[in-house]
């Protein structure tokens, strides 16, 4: 084989996955798609297996996969030219009801030869609640329509009646509708490139070029995971609440075990499933647990079926990882991101200087759903995260999305010219980073403020008791915070929630903090000066984290170095923990 042609087919093959996304983008209806750009392409073979995945999300990394061997096990061989696929049920290849699949098999001379794959979260698929997002839903029935493996088109006919079912089940067809064109027009194109590749190379180099890309990526993961010591390494961490039996903690525990080119992710003894929505499929914990190990793997990777041959995802059925019916499973996407951060736990202890301490939980989801006047109906979903947790080599990254989900931020002036909502606050929080000789990121609040009569406020955050952890002596993070009318009468809200909200009523979300790395006696007081100055620090927490005494914008020299020294006396640490928690349970855990 040519590795130089192997090369340019490889790279088209992406470029054409990377296009479906920008189709995306550019011809989507929502704000969760064209704004947050929740949703990923991919290209498979024959057989379904994922070939490329394009720049998209990280936490769809094992969707395709499963969605796709759902389609293969309901119709291999009942598929013709011009079929089209779709499904969103988390029980039979799915991830949760918002997410809808949509693959078309692509064709030559009668010969099936590869599928287009896109999955986008949909701003509302029906059920309880605006937006399908509840945390507080208590099983699959109330979150919306659950559509099983089905042909949307079959041999190029549109199939009505099940159009007809989606449109009057959900609250918004038309936006709806439009992301689902999206998904269309994403598949078409890829159907026309791929024709292209066809021509130029045949169908047996195409089909052996797609094989070799899959083997490739297997290869190299292999090799990587080969350079990386053997052994075995555990890590314990909890959500704080499933939303529904509030202040009863949720345990996440993975086993990491690696020898030779092969690594096991074991989830066993993670808490059993929960009555709120934030179970995780398979496939989720799947994505989470190989966008962990891809984070301390080489770039240049492929992301296909290689890298999930070398990776082996264990996690029993019917706990938070591996939900089984009913579970409801709306919100969570909070699950996954916190078993990503569960991932660099371990991978922390087996890797001390190339894992970060955890980020800021998240996502937040925000969905604010009602009518107004005439009886239309708005729906406005957010999902916001941005503070990353601080690197063996530098501070954590503030305003960032965390690294499961490539997701970009609603433009404040398009979020208010299409839904009745005005931000009246969009920015950094000082004092919130966790402190270390690299301190974690700095998080963000936004203020909300309600336009209309009457609509109904679905929050799904986390880390309020259980904060984000530092590493190597690093503080944890501050926790999130949520208000209502915070200027007024200041409510403080759960961290999981569902009410009614009225005009006038401003909601406050603002996001925990990051951990920080390493002991923050050794951070350089430059830098600590420099984040006072950003107001990114008081001096007041300078003085009490870092031991850095600042008076009027510089640093005193003598004060510091006796603070310190006080600081070091009063700690007495004998050596630096690798784990910083904030609850005292936890750390007695962990020192026996």
């Amino acid at each position: 084989m040519d590795p130089i042609a192997l090369e340019l087919f490889k790279n088209a093959i992406f470029s054409i996955a990377d296009e479906m996304a920008l189709t995306v983008v550019r011809t989507t209806y929502s704000g969760v798609l064209k704004d947050n750009m929740d949703f990923s392409t991919g290209f498979a073979d024959a057989e379904g297996k994922l070939v490329a995945q394009g720049l998209t999300l990280p936490g769809h990394l094992g969707s395709v996969p499963t969605a796709m061997a759902s389609i293969m096990r309901h119709y291999r061989d009942d598929m013709r030219p011009g079929d089209v696929f779709i499904m969103n049920d988390p029980f039979d290849g799915g991830m949760h009801l918002p997410d809808i699949f949509v693959f078309k098999p692509l064709y030559h001379e009668g010969e099936r030869l590869a599928f287009a794959c896109t999955v986008c979260h949909h701003t509302d698929v029906g059920g309880r609640v605006a937006g399908s997002n509840a945390s507080d839903s208590t099983e699959i029935y109330a979150e919306g329509l659950r559509i099983a493996p089905l042909k949307m088109y079959e041999a190029g006919v549109l199939n009505k009646t099940l159009m007809t079912f989606i449109e009057r089940n959900v609250r918004l067809p038309v936006m709806v509708f439009g992301d689902l064109r999206a998904q269309l027009a994403a598949c078409h194109i890829a159907e026309k490139q791929f024709a292209g590749l066809v021509a130029k190379y045949g169908t047996a180099q195409l089909k052996l070029y797609m094989r070799e890309t899959i083997d490739y990526a297997e290869r190299l993961t292999r090799a990587a995971l080969a350079d990386l010591p053997d052994g075995e390494w555990s890590f314990e961490d909890w959500i704080d609440d499933d939303g529904v039996d509030y202040g009863k903690p949720i345990r996440l525990f993975v086993t990491l075990r690696k020898k030779g080119g092969h690594m096991v992710v074991d989830w066993t003894g993670t808490a059993p499933q929960v009555k709120g929505a934030i179970n995780n499929t398979l496939s989720f914990t799947k994505a989470a647990s190989y966008t962990g190990v891809r984070s301390v793997l080489p770039q240049g990777i492929p992301n296909n079926e290689g890298v999930f041959r070398a990776i082996e995802v264990i996690c029993p059925p019917g706990t938070v990882g591996n939900g089984v019916l009913p579970a409801a499973c709306a919100a969570r996407g909070l699950t996954g991101f916190r078993m990503t951060d569960c991932m660099f736990g371990a991978l922390a202890m087996m890797l001390p200087d190339r894992v970060k301490a955890a980020g800021d939980g998240g996502n937040t989801g925000v969905s604010i759903g009602g009518y107004d006047a005439g009886r239309k109906p708005f729906i406005y979903v957010d999902f916001t995260c941005g503070a990353w947790g601080a690197r063996p080599w530098a501070d954590g990254l503030d305003g960032n999305s965390h690294m499961f989900a490539n997701m970009a931020s609603h433009s404040v002036e398009v979020t208010e010219c299409e839904h009745p909502i005005q931000l009246l606050a969009y920015e950094f929080v000082p004092d919130k980073a966790g402190a270390g000789k690299y301190r974690g990121g700095v998080p963000f609040r936004r203020d909300y403020r309600f336009l209309e009569d009457e609509a109904v406020l679905q929050v799904r955050s986390d880390r309020r008791t259980h904060r984000p952890f530092g590493l190597y002596g690093g503080s944890p993070g501050m926790p999130s915070e949520n208000y209502l009318d915070p200027e007024g009468e200041n409510r403080i809200l759960p961290s999981k929630f569902t009410m009614t909200i009225r005009r006038g009523n401003v909601f406050r979300h603002v996001l925990a903090g990051a951990g920080g790395w390493g002991d923050p006696l050794e951070r350089d007081p430059a830098a600590v000066l420099r984040d006072v100055r950003n107001e990114l620090l008081s001096p007041a927490k300078a003085a009490a984290d870092y031991g850095v005494v600042i008076f009027e914008n510089q640093i005193d020299p003598k004060a510091t170095a006796k603070r310190r020294a006080e600081i070091r006396a009063a700690r007495g640490w004998r050596e630096v923990p690798k784990v910083q928690w904030h609850d005292p349970q936890t750390l007695e855990r962990a020192a026996a």
